[in-house]
């Protein structure tokens, strides 16, 4: 299923891009003066491939899984906050669902690894893979075909997202310890060094982030063998919310959606979806540099620029979110603004 959709997707047309750049240029306002909100719209409309395409529908998929590797002591909390903020989302009163119904989207919560079963409660999409990670400390994370089915569940959810009408899907996840596995990944493959790519999370201390950098540095060394291409990196020393969110990037590409990417945990998917199809970056957009050291790392190893730099940490799609109102609002821009010939105005006359 992924396999099928990563082989649909090319490097969106440089002819939609270049007419969508000329059509802001014919807008009344000086040449460039919107500056990144005229290259996000452009590539929307080479993404769509229409001429004045709008996003009729916004859908946020929050991931949940936890971690076999919490127990190396890598994270303050314990792991039984993946449940209990799994009930906030589906109550409506997390940091994702205020930003969603500021920017109209729908949320999506998926339990893909969490530990607890969570039997009591409605609406949770439940497409468990395994309750929680192995500890990639001491081998692989996943083996290969539970990596491949969380994958499957992410392009599942984009396909089904389609269906719905929805042309635009932010990523989230919710995993304790799941800072740990991003870094490993993105130390695996930018490559970078490991220190360089491992932060606090969600508040070590001094102690602690040492502690966690090792613990990295471990599962790399006893990792090594296993590791010979990204989808096997991403068993490794991945995570099931991870695949999951790698599988939504394919799928929205495949099917010329925009794919709004969260903060270091979804860019860690990502990155593994850059490296198994480098076209796949032309339908990503990268919503926020967060406050997570390895994060600016990535950005300047891959050249890319986010939309946003407001030192968030939340997860949870929050960020993504944000940027899904940028994207609307330069879109509506590139759609609504009057042109010159309409105006009656010669620009430079």
């Amino acid at each position: 299923m992924w396999k099928h959709d990563l082989k649909r997707i090319q490097p969106v047309s440089s002819e939609w891009l270049t007419a969508a750049h000329e059509r802001w240029d014919r807008l009344t306002k000086p040449r460039k003066s919107l500056g990144m909100l005229e290259e996000i719209a452009a590539r929307v409309v080479a993404i769509r491939e229409e001429k004045l395409p709008a996003i009729p529908r916004k859908e946020v998929f929050v991931f949940a899984g936890d971690h076999g590797v919490v127990s190396e002591g890598i994270s303050p909390y314990p792991q039984e906050v993946t449940g209990l903020m799994v009930r906030n989302f589906l109550q409506g009163g997390a940091g994702i669902n205020v930003l969603a119904r500021c920017a109209g989207a729908e949320v999506t919560i998926i339990d893909i690894g969490m530990k607890d079963d969570l039997p009591d409660i409605n609406g949770l999409i439940r497409r468990n893979v395994r309750r929680g990670t192995r500890n990639m400390a001491e081998g692989p994370a996943m083996t290969l075909k539970e990596t491949e089915t969380a994958m499957n569940t992410g392009v599942g959810m984009a396909e089904a997202a389609f269906a719905r009408g929805v042309l635009m899907v932010a990523t989230g996840e919710m995993g304790i310890g799941n800072t740990t596995p991003s870094a490993a990944l993105l130390s695996a493959l930018l490559p970078a060094a490991i220190e360089d790519v491992t932060g606090r999370g969600t508040g070590l201390d001094d102690a602690g982030l040492r502690r966690k950098t090792a613990v990295i540095a471990r599962a790399l060394e006893v990792n090594s063998q296993a590791m010979g291409d990204p989808l096997s990196i991403l068993s490794a020393v991945g995570g099931l919310e991870i695949a999951g969110i790698c599988g939504l990037c394919i799928g929205g590409a495949a099917r010329r959606m925009m794919v709004v990417v969260d903060g270091f945990i979804s860019t860690a998917a990502a990155l593994v979806a850059m490296r198994l199809n480098p076209a796949i970056k032309d339908y990503l957009f990268f919503s926020h540099q967060s406050s997570e050291k390895g994060h600016q790392v990535f950005f300047e190893k891959e050249g890319i620029r986010p939309i946003l730099n407001l030192d968030l940490r939340l997860g949870e799609g929050t960020g993504a979110v944000l940027g899904m109102q940028i994207i609307e609002n330069a879109l509506r821009l590139y759609r609504e603004m009057a042109t010159f010939e309409e105006m009656g105005i010669t620009p430079g006359a």
